[in-house]
């Protein structure tokens, strides 16, 4: 797939199944990620893949966490928090990972870190994989920053969910460039 056809026909796939990327796939797509803008070369991001059997302890930890804000908790509502990281057969945890420097604040970083995230789903997309970004509370909780290994200077950026498309791929919307973009002049 060449990369303008990768651009316009990436969507996000909420329902994924087996197989997940084969390693080659997965350092592919890495190698992508770390072509990502990165002013004065910071190196602002980590990942962490978790496949398998982490997927379930990475579920034990959203329930705990959601058992932390809501002790009250039904047990529905802990199955489902159990189940979400079943969705997909491995997840990859994308880390911003500030670092101290004076010409580059924290925004760019962030920004970087999204960039790298754009590089890495398009690299999946364009080897016949699907993925799903996700956020949510799951991404800002302490628990689930401590027990993945957070320090102080990082923030989950996302839960990138990969597998194969479980459906035929939805056909992208094509905006209107010109409700976007407008020409500037002095």
């Amino acid at each position: 797939m060449d990369t303008l056809a990768a651009l316009m026909t990436r969507t996000s796939q909420g329902a994924l199944t087996e197989p997940a990327p084969s390693a080659d796939v997965l350092n592919n797509a890495f190698q992508a990620a770390l072509r990502a803008p990165d002013h004065r070369l910071l190196r602002p991001w980590r990942y962490l893949v978790i496949d398998g059997e982490a997927r379930l302890r990475l579920g034990e930890l959203f329930v705990q966490a959601g058992l932390q804000d809501n002790p009250a908790l039904t047990e529905v509502e802990q199955q489902r928090l159990l189940k979400m990281p079943l969705r997909a057969p491995m997840i990859v945890v994308a880390i911003t990972v500030a670092k101290d420097d004076p010409k580059v604040p924290v925004v760019e970083q962030i920004l970087s870190t999204g960039a790298a995230l754009q590089n890495f789903l398009l690299a999946i997309h364009a080897q016949g994989f699907a993925s799903m970004w996700r956020t949510g509370w799951v991404t800002e909780h302490a628990h689930i920053r401590t027990a993945l290994g957070l320090l102080m200077n990082e923030s989950i950026a996302g839960f990138i969910y990969l597998g194969t498309a479980a459906n035929a791929p939805r056909q992208p919307t094509l905006l209107a460039v010109n409700d976007f973009v407008q020409q500037w002049s002095a």
